[in-house]
């Protein structure tokens, strides 16, 4: 049990969990929140996590892709520890849990007669799975071709935020896009720090990340946009929805922030960017509790 803990890779489930609280409290200060929608679309988010954690311990497993050459520690494919045809189960029952919970959710939200939406979010959770599963898995793997970036910005910052908000309000209004953008920002900034601790190892195996395309210096160029711009973002969501101070909170979570982007920019060692990914993923955890925090005093 301990190893598909650690295939788990527990680290990583605060940040999954971002864009499900920030949406949340985005509702909640709209006085629209039920406890139940909300600890099932947390659940399900964590499961989406843990699928694409297995799935990629699994793909990057045995592609050779974790080998020797790895900065990051042992997966448990790679170790030998978890065995391929162990792991594929363990893909298999998860997810099938996990829709399951997504199927409770999507009732509780919506009812039975809601077709439209019903379908839509069925159709999104399906989605989501096969997303998390392709990102190493399979000759056409995504994460193989440079649209991991993209595909964590679709579903950990706009499907997390808005969907989210979505399933409280059954509305949509144009500026959640841009705590939706803050968050997939962010969480894009730790994959992309992810890419840039394994290059060298990535480069070897074939695996063709944006890091790999562009490059390490643009990579940390890259990395600067990304930072910068999830803080400008909710701070226009602020602005334009200003009713207290107390709404600019969230700016506490960009001190480790700042400090995290200095580190990168002085970095020539890709050993020393991995514990900065827990740095990020906290911050932005951090983040998503002070914004939605600060709607809320």
């Amino acid at each position: 049990m301990n190893n598909y803990i650690n295939a788990a890779r527990l680290r990583t489930l605060p940040l999954s969990v971002s864009g499900i609280i920030v949406g949340s409290f985005i509702a909640a200060s709209e006085n629209y929140f039920n406890w139940k929608i909300c600890v099932l679309a947390l659940l399900t988010t964590v499961g989406f996590q843990i699928i694409s954690n297995f799935a990629n311990d699994y793909g990057d497993g045995i592609k050779g892709t974790d080998n020797l050459d790895r900065v990051g520690p042992k997966r448990t494919i790679q170790s030998g520890v978890i065995t391929p045809k162990a792991m594929r189960k363990a893909i298999i029952i998860t997810s099938a849990v996990t829709f399951c919970i997504a199927i409770l959710l999507i009732y509780l939200a919506f009812g039975k007669d809601d077709f439209i939406n019903i379908s839509i979010f069925l159709i999104l959770g399906l989605a989501s799975i096969v997303a998390a599963i392709k990102y190493t898995v399979g000759k056409k793997a995504y994460g193989y071709s440079g649209f991991g970036d993209f595909f964590v910005f679709i579903f950990f910052g706009l499907l997390s935020v808005i969907g989210s908000y979505y399933l409280y309000t059954k509305q949509f209004q144009i500026t959640i896009l841009l705590p939706a953008f803050s968050i997939g920002f962010l969480s894009i900034g730790v994959l992309n720090l992810n890419n840039m601790r394994d290059r060298a190892s990535d480069i070897k195996s074939g695996k063709n990340t944006l890091v790999v395309k562009i490059g390490i210096e643009f990579a940390k160029y890259y990395h600067y946009y990304l930072l910068i711009s999830s803080f400008l973002f909710a701070l226009l969501y602020t602005m334009i929805h200003f009713k207290s101070y107390y709404q600019f909170i969230f700016a506490l979570a960009f001190i480790p922030i700042i400090k995290h982007f200095i580190v990168v920019y002085k970095n020539n060692d890709p050993k020393k960017l991995d514990p900065e990914l827990k740095k990020l993923a906290i911050s932005t955890f951090l983040f998503s509790l002070l914004f939605g925090l600060g709607f809320m005093l």
